[in-house]
């Protein structure tokens, strides 16, 4: 193993968390039970905040960024683990509370592990992450509150050609639901139908202020925006039918009232990836290998370098980029 190696790592500058490269070594990890080599992570927005400094992601300095790591264990002090097992780890406070993903070496807690799935090599799980797997957990509570039916109303799906709602929709139309795609970009409509979208709404409908009870549509949605976005939604949403909530890209109010839930009966399902246990990843990885066509994760996908995480982080928070970004750490 080499002496030392390059991290992201996030610090204060100026009074302002911000991301820049450094060199670390193994003695600088933490002393968790399990040494992973990692071979790849990804660029979630939570990256995009914690590397940019515009949001307070990281809650001690410094911290390794990086939410996401797929790699081989080389060392363990865990009976659970052994040397060169294949694992990935999702969220778990990575990049906030726990050092990341973003350098060659790091050391976890074993509770934090899952086998790498058989179904996908490890640049594939990253090209999934933490957003293809939250949106699995989104679908598995839309089924479980049991409000959409394949073929049977629409399933609204927003922030549509982001890293949550690609995955969303492809996992929705191999299901058999009908899809809408919100996004305000038209030129993102025919890769979005490519993974299973049949119409869409433009983001600004959405986005601006509508009354507390509009017109029924919706059988249910995930939702990755927040703030008005998810208002309208709940107050389009039909009878007895839900949303599954998971993320804030519009921010983190949510200007609504109570009305859809009281007089519609509408369910708002809060949806966290982060802490979520051990069965809901491994049902959700599950769907993930049963239901995520190879070709359309691969259709969503790209790999960068390490080295263009700055950029790759400004891209993310400025709504550019479409889709997964796959991050090979060894580059």
């Amino acid at each position: 193993m080499t002496e030392t190696f390059t991290a992201m790592v996030i610090d204060t500058v100026d009074g302002k968390p911000k991301g820049a490269f450094r060199e670390i070594s193994l003695a600088d990890l933490p002393d968790n039970d399990v040494l992973v080599e990692i071979a790849y992570s990804t660029v979630n927005y939570k990256d995009g905040l914690a590397i940019t400094g515009k949001g307070r992601i990281a809650r001690r300095m410094p911290m390794v960024g990086g939410i996401d790591l797929a790699g081989t264990v080389v060392e363990s002090r865990s009976p659970d683990w052994k040397p060169g097992d294949k694992v990935v780890v999702n969220g778990w406070g990575l990049s906030e509370t726990e050092w990341g993903a973003y350098a060659r070496y790091q050391r976890v807690k074993p509770e934090w592990l899952i086998p790498l799935p058989d179904a996908f090599t490890m640049e594939q799980a990253m090209a999934i992450g933490t957003a293809g797997y939250t949106a699995a957990l989104c679908v598995d509570a839309l089924e479980k509150w049991g409000s959409i039916k394949p073929g049977a109303g629409e399933v609204l799906v927003t922030g549509a050609a982001g890293g949550v709602g690609s995955v969303a929709i492809a996992l929705l139309a191999a299901r058999g639901y009908v899809v809408t795609a919100s996004t305000g970009r038209p030129e993102t409509h025919d890769y979005l139908a490519s993974l299973g979208a049949t119409s869409f709404i433009d983001r600004a409908t959405l986005a601006e202020k509508g009354g507390p009870l509009q017109t029924e549509r919706w059988t249910g949605g995930i939702d990755s925006v927040g703030s008005t976005t998810l208002a309208n939604a709940l107050s389009q949403t039909m009878r007895g039918c839900a949303i599954a909530a998971c993320g804030l890209a519009g921010g983190p109010d949510l200007p609504a009232t109570v009305l859809p839930h009281i007089l519609r009966a509408v369910t708002l399902i809060g949806v966290d990836s982060v802490m979520a246990s051990r069965q809901q990843r491994l049902t959700a990885w599950s769907r993930l290998a049963r239901d995520l066509d190879s070709r359309k994760l691969a259709a969503m996908t790209r790999t960068e370098p390490m080295s263009n995480l700055p950029q790759l982080a400004e891209e993310i928070i400025d709504g550019k980029v479409r889709g997964r970004i796959v991050i090979d750490v060894t580059r």
